[in-house]
C-alpha cells in the first residue's frame, strides 16, 4: 500500500461500476469479460487497430492546476468592444446556486412535466421578462445567440408571408446591423431561397414587390438608437414585415420595439448576469405577435392544469415539432440554453423593475458623461442618440488603440477611422476618467451629473416587470430561499439515474466544471484581440487534436453551438463541396426512417429535399431499400445522413457498405453523433466511411444538459470537407474556402469547451475506451435483467445490444397501459422516465450510460420490473383499466396525505411501491398535467398571484 508513486485515475471516478461489480454484472450478462461483451458487440470490421493516441491521463488536481497555467495566459482587460457581448455582474446568489449547482445543471430537457416544475416556472418568468420589456405578446424560452434568434426570425416570416407577397424573396438586413447577425442572416437565407440584400436603410423601396421583410438592429452597430415607429407603419401598409434586434439593458430606459410595432424582436439576454465566456453559452430571447404563436421557433412553456385542478407547467405547442412534422418543421427544438435563460430570469428577479432601472440609468448617464467630456475636448460623437455606445472620430485610431491597451482597455475600432466605445454594468466614473485619459482629456468626472440625451420620442413610458414575482425576492435570504424552493422540484442526476436514451446523461464532475466560472474563462469577449486570449487558443487547438484523433477526421470546427446547429453545419459544409464542384443539382438527403426527428428538419434548413428510407423488421437499415434510392437518385445524390450505432441501439454490420454505395452514387455521409458515446476508442466515424460528424458535446464528452442546454455541436470531418468549415465575419475561422457563420460566436459557446477538455486531459486514451466499453457492458446488463418482464425490441447478430436498447410496450395497450402511464409511475419511483415513444411509438429507450453503479442500475430495473407487476394487475383484472396505480400516477405529497384516499390500492403502494423509495422520497410537485387543456388555453407568462397561492395551499393541503 506504500508508494510514492500512486495516482489516483479519474477514471475510477467517472466510470461507476468497480471490479467487483463487474464481476457480478456478468454472470447476468453471460460473459467471462467486458470484453468479451465488446467483441460481440461490435463489428470487427470497423475496430481501431490501436489504441488513441492522447495524453497520459491527469488527476483532478494535476488537472486543475496545469489548466490554470494555461488559462492564466488570457488577459483580462477592461472590455468596451460592445457588439452584443458586455461585462456584467453575475450576482453571488445566482453564480452559486445556479451556475455552480448541479441541482440546476444536471436536470434534463422538461418534457417531463410533473417533475420540472421549478425550471418551468423560471422559464415562464424568462418569458414574461421578455414579453414585457420587448412589449410583444408572446415569447419563448430562449434560443442559443443573437445571431441564431435573428435567422430564425428570417425563417418565421418567410413562412408567414402573406399571399399578395407569396412571390416575395427579398429580405433587406440593414447594413447597421451586428457584423455576427448579417453573416449568419446570409448562411440561412440563401438554402431557402430568400434573397438577402444587406444596405442602407435610408435608400429602401418599401414598395418594392419582391420584399417580404427587413431586419433592423436598434440600438443599431454604431450604438444608435432610432424609433422606428412610421418606417414599420410604412411597411406594414405594404405588407412587409419588420425584425428589430434589440438589446434588454436599453429596453429599461427605451421604447418598446413593441411599442414601435415590430413583428418580431431578438436579442441576447447575456448581459442580465451571465459571463461573456468568450462568445458563450448565452440565452438569446425571441419575443413575437400572437398570430406567429404556432410558428414561433424553439419551445415555450405554457401553463395548463393538473389532475387536482392546479396549474401545472409544461412544454407547449410545437415543443415536438421536428419529431412530428420533421421534413416539414421549420425549425429545431434543440436550440434552447435553459441554464442561462434561468439565471437572465433570475437576475431581473433579483434586482426587479426599479433595481434594474437603475443599473441602466447609470449605464446612460456614464455614457452621457464620457460624451460630454469628449465633446469638450474636440472629438465628434456621431450618435444623435444612444443607449450605452458612443462612436467616436478620431485623426488617428492607432494611436489610441495604443494607448488603450497600455491602459490594458479594448475599444472597437472602425475602418473609417472611428472607436467605439460601449459601456456597462460593471463601469465606474473612474473607469471614465481612464477612458478619457486615453483620448487625451485630463478631467475628473467625480461629482458629475448626467442628464439623459435620449428625446422625449424615444423615452420608455410604459410599465414592465409589474408581476409581484419580480418585486418581492430582493433580499439575499428570498432570493436564495426562491431559487432553492424551485430546485427542490426538480428531479435532476443529484437524485437518481437519468437513463434517456439517445441524450447520455453521464457524469458532469464537479472537477470538469470548476474552471467555468474562473475570471479567465468568462470575463474574454469574443472579439478581444488575439494577443490577449491565447490560454483560450490552447485549449481551442489541443481540444481539436484530441477530437480529430478520436474521431479520425483531420478538420474541426467548434463554432455550432448546438447538437441542432452540428446537424446543419454538416449539411452545409457538404452543399458548399457539392456547389464548388458545379454540382449544384446535388440536394437530395437519405435519411433513414429511424433517424432522430432533426435530421429532416436541419436538411430542409440546408435547401435540400428529404427521401426517407426504409428499416428493416429488425430495425436495421434496409440496405436493399437503401441502395435502390441511392442509384435512383444518383445524379442528384448529396448525403445520406445515418446515426451510428442506430438509433435502435444496434450496431449494424452493414454500415461500412452503406457508406460504399453513398460514395459510389456521388454523394458523402454525414453521421449524427448522437451514439458516439458507444465509438469512442472502439472505432470512430472515419472507420465507418463516413465524411463528417457532428459531436454532441453536451452527451458523450460531459458538458451538462442544464435543463435543455447549453450544449455544444462541433463538427469533425475529412480533406474533402474540411476547407468548407464556417468562417465568422469578424474572427478568423474555418476553411480556405469557407461557409459563413453558423453560430454568433467565432467558436461557439467557447467558457463551456472547458468541460469537454477536462473529461478527456483527464480520461486519457484509456479511460476513455474503458467508458466506452462500459457504457455498452452496462446497457447489456440492463437488457439481461429485464428479460423475461419486457420485449427487448432490436438486438445485434449476437443477441447484443449497443450502449442503449429499446423496450417494447405495445401490447400493453390493449389493456389501456399506454407508455405514458409508464413514464409518470416512474416518478413515483424517484427516477425520471427514459426516452419516450422514440424512435418507435409506444416503447422506451433506454441508456445506462457508464457512470451509473450496480446498485442504481439494480434500483432502476427493479422499480421497471415492480411497475411491470402492477401492469400485470390490469391484464389479469385484479386491478380496473382506468382506475389504477399507473393511471393516476405521478402521486404528490398532496394527494398521499389529503384526508380523503377513495383509491382502489393504498396510500403505501402509491407512494412507497419498493422499500428502497423511502430512504430518499422525489415527491413530484404536481400531478399529472394536461397537454391538451395547455394547448387549447395557451397562457405563457406568468400567473395571476392568487393563481400561485391556490396552488401553495393545495401543495400544503
Amino acid at each position: 500500500m506504500i508508494d510514492p508513486t500512486y495516482s489516483e485515475k479519474f477514471e475510477s471516478r467517472h466510470n461507476a461500476p468497480n471490479a467487483n461489480q463487474i464481476a457480478e454484472m456478468l454472470k447476468v450478462v453471460k460473459a467471462k469479460s467486458v470484453d468479451e461483451v465488446i467483441d460481440q458487440t461490435v463489428p470487427a470490421n470497423i475496430r481501431l487497430k490501436k489504441a488513441l493516441n492522447l495524453p497520459a491521463a491527469q488527476s483532478e488536481f494535476e488537472f486543475l492546476n496545469e489548466f490554470k497555467k494555461m488559462v492564466s495566459k488570457n488577459k483580462i482587460y477592461k472590455s468596451y468592444i460592445g457588439t452584443g457581448y458586455y461585462n456584467c455582474i453575475t450576482p453571488g446568489v445566482i453564480l452559486r446556486n445556479i451556475l455552480e449547482n448541479p441541482g440546476w445543471y444536471t436536470a434534463y430537457t422538461p418534457y417531463q412535466a410533473e417533475i420540472a416544475q421549478g425550471r418551468m416556472e423560471a422559464l415562464i418568468n424568462y418569458q414574461t421578462m421578455v414579453i414585457d420589456l420587448t412589449g410583444m405578446e408572446i415569447a419563448n424560452a430562449s434560443l442559443l445567440d443573437e445571431a441564431t434568434a435573428a435567422a430564425e426570425a428570417l425563417h418565421l416570416l418567410y413562412a408567414s408571408k402573406k399571399s399578395s407577397k407569396k412571390d416575395a424573396h427579398k429580405f433587406f438586413v440593414d447594413e447597421h446591423t451586428f457584423p455576427q447577425v448579417i453573416d449568419l442572416l446570409k448562411t440561412r437565407a440563401n438554402p431557402i431561397g430568400v434573397d438577402l440584400v444587406v444596405g442602407d436603410l435610408s435608400k429602401l423601396d418599401i414598395t418594392e414587390a419582391n420584399l417580404f421583410g427587413i431586419y433592423i438592429q436598434n440600438p443599431n452597430n454604431n450604438g444608435e438608437v432610432k424609433d422606428y415607429t412610421s418606417l414599420i407603419e410604412s411597411a406594414h401598409e405594404k405588407e412587409v414585415f419588420v425584425v428589430m434586434g434589440a438589446d434588454l439593458m436599453s429596453l429599461l430606459l427605451v421604447k418598446s420595439p413593441g411599442e414601435m410595432g415590430a413583428d418580431v424582436v431578438v436579442g441576447c439576454s447575456q448581459r442580465f448576469g451571465v459571463p461573456m465566456g468568450f462568445g458563450g453559452p448565452h440565452a438569446a430571447f425571441f419575443a413575437t405577435k400572437d398570430e406567429f404563436k404556432r410558428q414561433m421557433p424553439g419551445r415555450i412553456i405554457g401553463i395548463s392544469q393538473d389532475a387536482q385542478g392546479n396549474p401545472g407547467y409544461r412544454m407547449a405547442l410545437q415543443t415536438r415539432e421536428q419529431h412530428i412534422r420533421r421534413e416539414k418543421a421549420t425549425s429545431s427544438i434543440c436550440t434552447a440554453q435553459v441554464l442561462l435563460s434561468v439565471m437572465a430570469s433570475m437576475y431581473a428577479v433579483y434586482h426587479g423593475p426599479e433595481g434594474l432601472k437603475k443599473i441602466a440609468g447609470r449605464i446612460h448617464g456614464l455614457a452621457n458623461v464620457l460624451e460630454s467630456n469628449l465633446k469638450a475636448a474636440g472629438f465628434k460623437q456621431v450618435n444623435a442618440a444612444f443607449f450605452d455606445t458612443l462612436k467616436i472620430a478620431v485623426s488617428d485610431k492607432k494611436a489610441i488603440e495604443r494607448e488603450a491597451i497600455k491602459h490594458e482597455l479594448n475599444f472597437r475600432y472602425f475602418s473609417d477611422n472611428h472607436v467605439g466605445i460601449s459601456l456597462d454594468e460593471t463601469t465606474s466614473l473612474k473607469d471614465v476618467d481612464t477612458i478619457l485619459k486615453v483620448f487625451g482629456v485630463s478631467t475628473s468626472t467625480n461629482g458629475v451629473k448626467a442628464t439623459t440625451t435620449l428625446p422625449a420620442s424615444l423615452v420608455r413610458k410604459s410599465d414592465f416587470l409589474t408581476h409581484p414575482i419580480f418585486n418581492s425576492h430582493h433580499s439575499e435570504h428570498e432570493m436564495l430561499r426562491y431559487i432553492k424552493k424551485l430546485e427542490s422540484k426538480d428531479l435532476s442526476m443529484v437524485h437518481s439515474m437519468i437513463s434517456l436514451g439517445s441524450c447520455t446523461m453521464k457524469l458532469n464532475a464537479t472537477t470538469e466544471m470548476i474552471p467555468v466560472t474562473w475570471p479567465e474563462m468568462g470575463q474574454i469577449h469574443p472579439f478581444a484581440p488575439s494577443d490577449q486570449t491565447q490560454g483560450y487558443s490552447e485549449m481551442i487547438s489541443n481540444l481539436e487534436v484530441w477530437l480529430k484523433e478520436i474521431t479520425g477526421f483531420t478538420g474541426v470546427s467548434l463554432q455550432p453551438n448546438s447538437g441542432a446547429q452540428g446537424e446543419y453545419a454538416g449539411l452545409m459544409v457538404i452543399r458548399a463541396y457539392h456547389q464548388n464542384r458545379g454540382d449544384h443539382h446535388r440536394n437530395i438527403a437519405l435519411i433513414p426512417s429511424s433517424a432522430h426527428g432533426t435530421n429532416p428538419a436541419s436538411a430542409v434548413m440546408a435547401g435540400m429535399e428529404v427521401v426517407v428510407t426504409k428499416s428493416d423488421a429488425e430495425g436495421k437499415i434496409d440496405v436493399a431499400d437503401l441502395k435502390a434510392k441511392a442509384e435512383q437518385y444518383k445524379n442528384n445524390l448529396a448525403c445520406l445522413m445515418v446515426t451510428y450505432p442506430s438509433t435502435h441501439g444496434v450496431f449494424e454490420e452493414a454500415i461500412v457498405d452503406i457508406c460504399e454505395t453513398i460514395h459510389q452514387n456521388g454523394g458523402l455521409v454525414y453521421m449524427d453523433g448522437a451514439n458516439m458515446n458507444a465509438q469512442v476508442g472502439l472505432t470512430s466515424p472515419a472507420n465507418i466511411g463516413a465524411d463528417v460528424c457532428h459531436l454532441n458535446l453536451h452527451k458523450t464528452f460531459c458538458i451538462p444538459h442544464g435543463g435543455g442546454g447549453p450544449g455544444m455541436g462541433p463538427i469533425c470531418c475529412n480533406d474533402k470537407l474540411k476547407p468548407f468549415l464556417p468562417g465568422h465575419a469578424v474572427v478568423k475561422t474555418g476553411g480556405e474556402k469557407a461557409i459563413s457563420a453558423v453560430s454568433g460566436a467565432p467558436w461557439g459557446s467557447a467558457s463551456i469547451l472547458a468541460i469537454s477538455y477536462a473529461y478527456i486531459a483527464m480520461m486519457g486514451s484509456e479511460g476513455l475506451s474503458n467508458a466506452t466499453k462500459l457504457a455498452i457492458f452496462n446497457a447489456n446488463y440492463i437488457k439481461e435483467r429485464l428479460s423475461g418482464h419486457y420485449k427487448i425490441l432490436y438486438t445485434g447478430t449476437q443477441g447484443r445490444c449497443a450502449h442503449e436498447m429499446i423496450v417494447d410496450c405495445r401490447d400493453f395497450k390493449k389493456f389501456g397501459v399506454e407508455v405514458e402511464d409508464i413514464a409518470k409511475r416512474l416518478m413515483d419511483y424517484g427516477f425520471h422516465a427514459p426516452t419516450v415513444s422514440f424512435p418507435v411509438a409506444g416503447t422506451i429507450m433506454i441508456e445506462p450510460t457508464e457512470s451509473e453503479p450496480k446498485a442504481e442500475m439494480d434500483r432502476f430495473v427493479d422499480a421497471l420490473i415492480e411497475i411491470r407487476n402492477e401492469i400485470r394487475e390490469v391484464e389479469e383484472g385484479k386491478a380496473d383499466k382506468e382506475n389504477n396505480v399507473l393511471k393516476h400516477a405521478p402521486h404528490t405529497a398532496a394527494v398521499i396525505t389529503a384526508d380523503s384516499w377513495n383509491r382502489p390500492y393504498s396510500r403505501q403502494k402509491a407512494a412507497y411501491p419498493l422499500s428502497f423509495v423511502k430512504e430518499a422520497k422525489f415527491w413530484p410537485s404536481v400531478s399529472r398535467v394536461d397537454n391538451a387543456y395547455g394547448d387549447r388555453n395557451l397562457v405563457c407568462s406568468c400567473l395571476p398571484i392568487e393563481e400561485y397561492t391556490k396552488h401553495e395551499q393545495a401543495i400544503g393541503a
